[in-house]
């Protein structure tokens, strides 16, 4: 072997395979191999700030091979991922197989095709180390806030709780925008809506507007206002007073940036952030798409990127595949090109196709759902961004009655353009009213009304945050990067400082007292302004235009400060957290249960305890807690033969008599195989034992005594047709049989997750 490309993800390291020739290895670190210590800071802070990287637990075995097939190699390409963060592994992985500098490759690709592929191994670099600068000290940052804000924490409200410098920035937004809705003081205003017919009899709407003379708009804040206005014009004729015709130029949305696609996921296909970016990491990794379609390769370019820049290669693509479908008309003179914000990297093109030919339906079979919905709607977007604007004729059309103004609005695409493709949605709190389609009307015609409707409304507060409107206000005022929306978002929610509810995001009891502290006391860390500086710090190191040591340094002269009073000050009292209420009213006493923590999780209890000590299981579905109903055995208890129910314990699910405590008679719950137990034929089950660990014996235990530890499989043993078992906790298959010996690897279960960035805790 002569050239070795070491890749993040097991799946693009497949895809990249077959590319390539048999001089190449291609093997997948599966992430980061190194990282700080989880039981101690790991930063010198005394020291500049020296971070202490030890091997991640479990990588051990994995280090070995690679350092194996490195002394092996002549040439060793580093091919992770094309950002920051793939940077930083790469170095890391550079540093720990013991890569000498000279034969230390980097090599990256926007996309996963063979082209791409091969032309990025031609052109080698050296590792950026300014990239990875920038990520190191965003490493060290949330290490520092995490290990030093954290305790504080715990003595201040209850252990476990965590602290981030973005976390709880973004917190603090969605904390911030509830009490905006709790202190909103709802506002009463009326409007008027007027049906009226043409002299054809077609019936239209028109709003009231305001005064006729003067054409000033007249707001209707009560009851009387409006009924003074239906009062005048009620059972009256109008006049079309004015019609204003007019030409509107609608332009395309620009391809997707990682911000962009989040949002329009969420609002198009109701993907959650997470799911978005699971689905988008499938597609740039690469699916077989046969050989019809050339075989495996990447659909998407790189999906964390926040620049809207194409290559010249897509436009011309881009270009031909329009007018071929559409026709000249429908592609624009100049071909269009897009800027990118203020504080974007153009490290990475927009999220498009990697190839503009390959049209969706056309690989819908090939592809899961999820895979065929998100990857149609960036294909779609990336063609209409290339294409010609639409044309819309608007008409406005005033109507007067006993001097009130009365106005109806609307359009008709006069040329499609890119609306024949895709069209942007828009937040629910940005759409406007409906576009009313108005009959043909001259000016000096009598309309004579068929009903005239007053209706009452009230001022709505802000709405809450959901994943469009939080992801596009994290872009536009620079908290985070691409590669970290997601994991901001997964990670508020799963510490309990957020809780969905819907498509919105809500604080809970836990986060509005977190937030509460942090603005008490690290009134810099939860300042969006302050997490978006720090951001276009890591920015200026990333382009060598600032030190690491600075940024570093800079922040803990702040920091420790906030930080030595915040100590001093603390009580030693706990602060007590308002109880969470359910919906669940206890049969024994009548009160409404409230939610407890518990070693298994959460459970709903009487909060009249010690009282009263009724408790109930909860189970979590899409609208929060509720009361976990029993599932009902398919047999009955053998001592008393009443209901046996599902129930979980410390060592997983089991069956019990319903008439506990009365009958203690139970049963443990066990999962098939669909194995043949080698001794009797009956079915290998799977059970649980101590600390719920797993085990594999037969459905007839006792009469039975097969056991064991390794799972036993479908499969044979080529060499003497024993049972085949996949060893446990490696990726193996084994044959048991005496003096067989048989043994052979597996391809190992992918590891590698949409995101491999993490927002320390």
């Amino acid at each position: 072997m002569a050239h070795l490309l070491i890749m993040e993800s097991p799946t693009k390291a497949s895809t990249v395979k077959n590319y390539l020739g048999s001089n190449y290895k291609v093997v997948a670190s599966k992430g980061h191999v190194r990282d700080l210590p989880k039981s101690t800071l790991g930063v010198d802070i005394e020291n500049n700030f020296e971070a202490h990287y030890i091997n991640i637990r479990g990588k051990g075995d994995l280090i070995k091979e690679l350092k194996k097939e490195v002394k092996k190699a002549d040439k060793i390409y580093l091919a992770t991922d094309p950002d920051r963060e793939g940077e930083a592994i790469a170095w890391h992985l550079a540093v720990s197989l013991g890569i000498p500098e000279e034969k230390a490759m980097r090599v990256t690709f926007n996309t996963v095709t063979k082209s791409v592929v091969k032309e990025a191994i031609k052109n080698p670099r050296g590792i950026d180390m300014d990239l990875v600068n920038a990520q190191e000290t965003r490493r060290i940052l949330d290490r520092i806030i995490g290990y030093k804000v954290s305790p504080f924490l715990w003595k201040a409200v209850k252990s476990g709780l965590s602290a981030g410098r973005v976390q709880s920035a973004v917190t603090k937004l969605i904390v911030d925008r509830e009490n905006e809705i709790r202190a909103f003081v709802p506002k009463e205003y009326w409007t008027i809506d007027a049906v009226l017919e043409n002299r054809e009899g077609k019936a239209f709407e028109a709003k009231f507007y305001g005064d006729a003379e003067s054409k000033a708009k007249i707001d209707l804040p009560d009851e009387a206002a409006a009924k003074t206005v239906v009062d005048a014009v009620n059972g009256k004729q109008f006049l079309v007073a004015d019609i204003k015709k007019g030409r509107k130029i609608k332009n395309p949305a620009p391809p997707f940036i990682t911000s962009t696609l989040l949002q329009e996921a969420s609002r198009k296909l109701n993907f959650q952030s997470q799911r978005t970016m699971k689905v988008a990491q499938e597609l740039y990794e690469g699916i077989n798409l046969g050989s019809e379609f050339g075989g495996t390769q990447g659909l998407i370019t790189y999906m964390r990127t926040d620049s809207p820049r194409i290559s010249e290669e897509a436009k011309a693509e881009a270009k031909e595949y329009i007018i071929g479908k559409y026709g000249e008309e429908y592609y624009p003179e100049t071909p269009r090109t897009y800027k990118s914000s203020a504080n974007a990297q153009d490290a990475h093109e927009a999220i498009r196709p990697s190839g503009a030919k390959l049209e969706p339906q056309a690989i819908k079979k090939l592809l899961s759902l999820d895979q065929y919905k998100l990857y149609k709607l960036i294909w779609d977007r990336f063609i209409a961004s290339q294409m010609e604007s639409a044309e819309l004729a608007t008409v406005q059309t005033d109507f007067t009655c006993e001097g009130y103004l009365f106005r109806a609005s609307g359009y008709t695409v006069k040329f499609a353009g890119y609306m024949a493709l895709y069209e942007e949605s828009a937040d629910e709190s940005e759409a406007g009213d409906d576009n009313m389609r108005i009959p043909p009307v001259e000016e000096g015609e009598l309309l004579s009304s068929q009903t005239v409707t007053p209706a009452q409304h009230f001022t709505e507060p802000p709405a809450r945050y959901n994943e469009a409107s939080l992801v596009k206000f994290l872009k536009e005022k620079g908290i985070g990067r691409p590669s970290t929306y997601t994991p901001i978002i997964t990670i508020i929610i799963s510490r309990g400082y957020v809780k969905r509810e819907g498509k919105s995001f809500v604080p809970t009891p836990l986060g509005e007292i977190t937030t509460k502290l942090m603005c008490e006391y690290f009134p810099d860390i939860v300042d969006y302004k302050f997490t978006a500086s720090m951001e276009d710090r890591l920015d200026d190191i990333e382009n060598g235009e600032c030190a690491m040591l600075t940024v570093l340094n800079n922040f803990y002269e702040g920091f420790k400060g906030e930080l030595d009073k915040a100590l001093e000050n603390i009580g030693t009292n706990d602060i007590e957290l308002p109880a969470e209420e359910t919906d669940i009213v206890c049969e024994h006493c009548g009160s409404r249960m409230i939610v407890k923590n518990g070693r298994y999780g959460k459970f709903a209890a009487c909060p009249n305890y010690p009282a009263c000590k009724n408790t109930k299981p909860l189970a979590k579905t899409g609208e929060g807690l509720v009361e976990k109903v029993p599932e009902i055995a398919p047999t009955k208890c053998e001592l008393c033969g009443a209901d046996m129910i599902l129930r979980n314990g410390r060592y997983g699910s089991f069956y019990a008599c319903s008439r506990y405590p009365e009958c203690k008679f139970t049963k443990q719950k066990t999962r098939s195989l669909g194995v043949a137990c080698p001794q009797c034929g009956a079915d290998i089950v799977t059970k649980y034992g101590k600390n719920k660990t797993v085990f594999y014996s037969c459905s007839k235990y006792p009469e039975c005594n097969f056991s064991s530890w390794d799972m036993p499989t479908p499969e044979k043993c080529p060499t003497c047709n024993g049972m085949l078992y996949r060893k446990k906790g490696k990726n193996q298959l084994v044959c048991k049989t005496e003096n067989c010996g048989y043994k052979v690897d597996i391809p190992p279960e992918e590891t590698e997750t949409a995101d491999h960035t993490d927002i320390e805790a």
